[in-house]
């Protein structure tokens, strides 16, 4: 049976840069792809046709997000049978379940990639995302009932709070659980990406690692999004590759904001050198 290897993150901390380092590593191709591959290499677990057999008839978006966890276990179970290699996984879900249905199936779970990034950088890409003011994906940010919707995309996610869901996947030390920040990406690439490939058990090619890390730098990715589109681009943004950048909150947020953010999710952020000196 396929073993998954979860790439998993709250929402806009990194996922796709992740994925996109992956398929770069392990495919080395001679030239950039189209950024749809992404989705091919790495697809989301909450991908439409994983759960069109249990709809029947009914259309997905007339289903309830019960319905979804409810399946969610037999699809990872499904998806991993598929192949016997390691199978990758997007997931966008904490940690949990809901409504007592486990949100991932760890008997086919090999391993988890987690990227948390701060949330004073992730609530402006989300207010792009998903077409929010800033002061409603605070609120996004720190309600533990928050989910994303069904759609053409996907169907139900349950991402929970920022601050549970970081908890979820990063407060038990685990083995076969890599915590990468978004901002050791950023600032240390070949460092944390040498880290994946160890907890991987993939051996590592120096020169692989630096095309690897140039193909899938922001602004390689920006470009091809530019050039050929990308489908996980939302309905509300211009672009799906925003900015990529820390510390943007800098210049964007106001006091009050930052305030309400750390008064938020403070434990979380102390744990990982988000709160800055000044609060």
């Amino acid at each position: 049976m396929g073993r998954i290897v979860w790439i998993a993150s709250y929402p806009k901390s990194g996922n796709t840069w992740m994925r996109a380092f992956l398929w770069h590593y392990l495919r080395n191709p001679d030239e950039q792809q189209p950024l749809d591959e992404l989705s091919k290499f790495a697809v989301s677990e909450s991908h439409p046709e994983f759960y069109r057999p249990s709809a029947g008839n009914r259309p997905l978006p007339s289903l309830s997000p019960e319905h979804f966890a409810m399946h969610r276990l037999k699809v990872h179970a499904q998806v991993a049978e598929m192949t016997q290699a390691t199978t990758f996984l997007k997931s966008h879900n904490y940690l949990g379940s809901f409504n007592g249905h486990s949100l991932h199936n760890l008997q086919v779970t090999a391993a988890a990639i987690y990227i948390v990034r701060s949330p004073l950088d992730v609530v402006l890409s989300l207010a792009d995302h998903f077409g929010l003011t800033v002061d409603t994906a605070i609120d996004f940010l720190g309600n533990d009932d928050t989910a994303g919707p069904t759609d053409e995309v996907g169907v139900a996610e349950f991402y929970s709070s920022w601050s549970t869901h970081v908890a979820s996947w990063t407060a038990q030390k685990h083995p076969s659980i890599l915590v990468v920040r978004y901002e050791d990406m950023l600032r240390g690439p070949e460092k944390t990406f040498s880290e994946v490939l160890k907890l991987l058990r993939l051996p590592k090619d120096s020169d692989r690692l630096k095309n690897a890390i140039e193909s899938s730098s922001f602004q390689k990715l920006q470009s091809q999004e530019a050039a050929h589109g990308f489908s996980e681009r939302s309905q509300h943004s211009r672009r799906f590759f925003r900015s990529g950048q820390s510390e943007q909150w800098r210049n964007a947020l106001t006091k009050q904001q930052i305030e309400r953010v750390i008064g938020d999710h403070r434990q979380q952020m102390k744990r990982f050198d988000y709160i800055p000196k000044v609060y």
